[in-house]
């Protein structure tokens, strides 16, 4: 969120959101971007439009029973039993829909088909989220909460069992308190569009937005522990998580103390980063990001990925960016984003990252200029890939002239693919260059089952089951890490595909050569005879492991 607009709240539907104004783009940049975007396409054609695009209901007012316009694709997380789920938002509204995508028996994505789950008990924009380590889904707050968006940030939270298609009022922390009264205003309540992260034991993590606190949610009570309160440097307003392989958590500073007057200046040198520690439940700083990652206008940053060899690639809203290495405990200066065709710079503000298979890392920018200096970059959205070297300028998606990074959201899927969605029901898939990888990243399957029957539940070990990385990533809020083991079997006569839903991991750890187990669930509709059963985690699979189904 922009801190310097957030006490002007005002009745039109436009302004309500962030910055979700479409803008009047001038004929000869609309068209330098088509160029742009018809001359890449051709190059290498890596988007696919699905088959079957998500029939996302009007959102209506329930008060008023006004129509608030077409309803749209956000917010897509992978659930352990291979589909995606999405909330229906448009640019400036959103309602309690949800809906799943399930692939087809061919295990595509582009063919596969929708259904509608069980409506959130609650409205809200940019949530924090994550897919538990037993399989369930967790929502916590949110910054536009109600079905016109108003700016109000809500403290509200449930969890989605996929088995029973139900849903589970949480309570917020009781002992999150603002730094910032006048806030109540427009957010009576903490967390907001808080970060979180599911750490390695598999506890859920979440901050309050406009405070240094955090907690800890105790999955079979229900209830929060507070944590790392007095030692966070600042607020963790506008700060994203980053799971490392050594369990710990990496944050960038954004600095939104001195947005709301709680420190009376910006820092000369804004490049601080922390580290938090699960097992001392303390941060201490992870030294300078040498490279500027946020900005003292809006305090937005973009993604933070790991890679598989260790380091984090973070993007930042000035178009800078930087490396931090695990091992050396060290940053570096990164690549700097191009301008754009239309003349400005590539910026991340609030903006997603995706690790492909081949360990580079896709994200979303902006590439138009700002009104003002201290205004949101405009559309169109681009794409890049950092390769661990250098970026790589990549096709966008049709309606790219339309929106800006902060509209898109990237999802790592089983097949290696990216699922993207821009609050329309345009839904495109991302296929990479390249779908190979480094043998050493992919999950190794250690015991399995060797017959196994549908409808019954099994349990597998193995290392590397969650992957090298959360893989799929945002700058702060809705955040879909797919760290997590998912189970595929496929017949080996009529090649179809199946996943088995997968819960209660033994540990929610990346890069992790530890021995591991899940529990999988096959499912009733498991075609019988000899199949070949893949773990796969960050769009990686195992090497098959050989079952009889009967």
């Amino acid at each position: 969120m922009n801190p310097g607009r957030i006490l002007v709240v005002s009745q039109s539907p436009a302004s309500r959101s962030k910055r979700r104004l479409l803008s009047v783009r001038s004929l000869s940049l609309l068209v330098m971007a088509i160029l742009l975007a018809m001359q890449l396409t051709a190059s290498a054609q890596t988007w696919q439009t699905l088959v079957n695009p998500p029939p996302v209901p009007e959102i209506i007012d329930p008060v008023y029973n006004y129509d608030l316009g077409p309803g749209g694709a956000s917010n897509p997380m992978l659930l352990t039993d291979g589909s995606v789920i999405i909330r229906n938002e448009n640019y400036f509204f959103s309602d309690s829909s949800v809906l799943k995508l399930t692939p087809d028996i061919n295990g595509s994505y582009v063919n596969g088909t929708w259904s509608e789950l069980s409506p959130m008990p609650y409205v809200a924009s940019a949530s924090a989220q994550a897919v538990l380590a037993d399989g369930r889904v967790i929502f916590e707050g949110g910054e536009f909460s109600g079905y016109e968006n108003y700016f109000t940030l809500t403290n509200q939270g449930a969890i989605y069992d996929p088995v029973a298609d139900s849903w589970t009022l949480v309570a917020p922390p009781s002992f999150f308190v603002d730094l910032y009264p006048p806030r109540a205003a427009f957010a009576p309540n903490p967390i907001g569009d808080s970060a979180s992260v599911v750490l390695p034991d598999g506890t859920f993590m979440l901050e309050d937005k406009m405070s240094r606190q955090a907690a800890l949610l105790n999955l079979k009570t229900l209830t929060w522990k507070e944590t790392g309160t007095s030692t966070k440097a600042d607020l963790n307003d506008e700060e994203g998580l980053t799971l490392l392989p050594n369990g710990q958590v990496l944050t960038v500073d954004c600095y939104t103390d001195f947005a709301f007057g709680l420190s009376p200046t910006y820092p000369a040198n804004p490049t601080n980063s922390e580290i938090y520690n699960p097992k001392t439940g303390k941060w201490t700083s992870a030294g300078s990001t040498i490279n500027t990652l946020t900005d003292p206008y809006l305090f937005e940053t973009g993604p933070a990925v790991l890679r598989p060899d260790g380091t984090v690639f973070a993007v930042g809203s000035q178009g800078y960016t930087a490396i931090y290495n695990t091992k050396k405990k060290k940053w570096s200066a990164g690549p700097t984003l191009p301008i754009s065709p239309e003349g400005a710079q590539y910026v991340a503000e609030d903006a997603p990252g995706a690790l492909l298979p081949n360990g580079n890392v896709l994200f979303a920018v902006s590439g138009g200029p700002p009104p003002t200096p201290a205004d949101y970059a405009t559309p169109p959205v681009a794409f890049f890939e950092f390769d661990g070297k250098k970026l790589i300028a990549e096709p966008t998606i049709p309606n790219a002239s339309t929106y800006t990074s902060d509209a898109i959201d990237l999802l790592v899927l089983p097949t290696g693919q990216v699922l993207t969605t821009n609050f329309t029901n345009d839904v495109e898939i991302y296929t990479p260059a390249s779908l190979k990888h480094n043998p050493s990243w992919q999950p190794v399957v250690v015991a399995a089952p060797l017959v196994v029957s549908p409808g019954h539940s099994y349990k597998l070990w193995g290392v590397r089951l969650n992957g090298m990385s959360q893989a799929s990533m945002f700058g702060d809020e809705q955040q879909n890490a797919t760290n997590y083991p998912l189970v595929r079997i496929t017949n080996l006569k009529t090649k179809h595909v199946f996943y088995s839903r997968t819960h209660d991991h033994s540990t929610m750890a990346v890069a992790s050569d530890d021995l591991a187990s899940t529990h999988f669930d096959v499912p009733a509709a498991q075609e019988p005879g000899l199949s070949k059963l893949e773990v796969v985690a960050n769009g990686i699979a195992s090497a098959p492991w050989i079952v009889n189904v009967k």
